[in-house]
């Protein structure tokens, strides 16, 4: 699975040990996580206006002029799926973090063990949410979620959708297929599109993914790719 998460926090050591329990929990889980960090809650809401996309927020409530609550109260008038997840050293505001239907209140210093658990329940509730793609192939329909797929090729009049385990052939136009994936997908090549999440290193003429698979790119598309990764990631 892949996770945008950010981290709102005033104070930067907070942030970066935060981070840390983030990216240890991520290994143990075989999650993919992106992890943003901003200094305050207005900081927050410029990044996002910047078109950046979160599954959690992990955030502080006493931070200057805006605070976590009425932040995620702004978040919650457009989007209701962000898991929001107080950590703070505040307990004054527990009920009205259960009022913006935050996850849960963690008080610092936050334990490994207690985020842990937290973060197992938001990536569960996301899993409940989590975009797919109907692929119908040889008399059968699964929906493959969007985070599995590593890359899309085009062959004639098929495409063929390749996951870590799986390839699937499917009788449907390219064009028709791009349409129904999200902005993660990346069109590299004339047919190909790749899932962002899963890019470890762009070259000249490919792009590798993490388990090592390489899909080629056009001449010139590399630094195309770097860019749309540092806008979205």
């Amino acid at each position: 699975m892949n996770y945008n998460i950010s981290i709102v926090d005033d104070n930067p050591s907070d942030i970066e040990y935060v981070a840390t329990l983030v990216k240890r929990w991520a290994e143990e889980a075989g999650a993919v996580v992106g992890i943003s960090s901003f200094p305050s809650a207005e900081a927050f809401l410029f990044g996002r206006e910047d078109e950046q996309r979160f599954d959690m927020i992990l955030l502080d409530i006493e931070m200057g002029d805006m605070n976590g609550v009425e932040l995620a109260k702004t978040i919650r008038q457009t989007d209701s799926s962000i898991q929001l997840v107080f950590i703070t050293g505040y307990p004054d505001f527990i009920a009205e973090g259960y009022e913006v239907s935050a996850l849960h209140y963690l008080m610092k210093p936050v334990s490994f063990e207690k985020l842990h658990t937290v973060l197992d329940k938001a990536a569960a509730n996301l899993a409940k949410t989590e975009k797919h793609l109907c692929v119908t192939y040889d008399r059968r329909t699964d929906f493959v979620p969007f985070s599995r797929i590593l890359y899309i090729e085009a062959q004639k009049q098929y495409v063929l959708i390749h996951t870590p385990d799986e390839t699937y052939r499917m009788k449907k136009s390219f064009a028709e297929t791009q349409k129904e994936l999200d902005e993660y997908f990346f069109r590299c090549q004339r047919s190909f599109l790749v899932n962002l999440w899963h890019v470890a290193r762009i070259k000249s003429d490919c792009v590798v993914l993490k388990n090592g698979a390489e899909v080629p790119i056009s001449r010139g598309m590399a630094e195309k790719i770097g860019k749309e990764i540092i806008r979205l990631f």
